[in-house]
């Protein structure tokens, strides 16, 4: 099983993020809740406070397979503002470890030049950020290391997609049913 990261900040959309830890948690992989702001309380876009595991400098960065960042306003701002946060995401990805983002923080990837020559995808007012990307209107789309998905209505399938490449797709699809999930 492989281990992530998803990274929060004030401002950050809350069912994005949760669903990804409560469905890689099923599956039994190792996800940590990290808190880019002073302490581990963050609070979510529609004002739903959220206690992180730890804040980012007590990340283990070596241990992680996968960094995860949720969308929503202003956290996607926030996170790509977060200087430490997107020298991590460049290192991953050029290094091939995996990299996800959905709704508004693919927009991160785009900037970042690393979505030239990528099926991608994001929340709909948010394409134009996906610079170089094949643009996709997918709920979800892996492709090499890059993970992006459109937002909260597809972030069942963003977890689901997450966790088939950190477990296996068969324990992905065994939690889809458990939850009652039909694509």
């Amino acid at each position: 099983m492989g281990k992530a990261a998803i990274f929060l900040a004030d401002g950050f959309e809350e069912i994005e993020a949760l669903a990804v830890v409560d469905i890689c948690r099923r599956c039994d992989i190792e996800i940590e809740m990290v808190s880019i702001m002073e302490g581990t309380q963050v609070k979510g876009s529609h004002g739903i406070a959220v206690e992180a595991d730890k804040v980012f400098s007590q990340a283990g960065f070596d241990s992680y397979d996968m960094l995860i960042l949720p969308g929503g306003m202003p956290g996607t701002k926030t996170l790509e503002a977060y200087g430490p946060l997107t020298e991590q995401i460049r290192a991953f990805y050029e290094c091939g470890k995996y990299i996800a983002a959905i709704c508004a923080a693919p927009s991160i990837f785009g900037h970042m030049g690393i979505l030239k020559g990528r099926k991608a995808c994001s929340y709909p007012s948010f394409e134009s950020h996906l610079e170089g990307a094949e643009v996709t209107g997918g709920p979800v789309e892996i492709s090499d290391n890059v993970i992006t998905s459109r937002g909260m209505g597809t972030a069942i399938d963003f977890g689901l997609a997450i966790a088939g490449v950190l477990a296996t797709p068969e324990k992905a699809e065994e939690v889809a049913r458990t939850i009652v999930y039909k694509p």
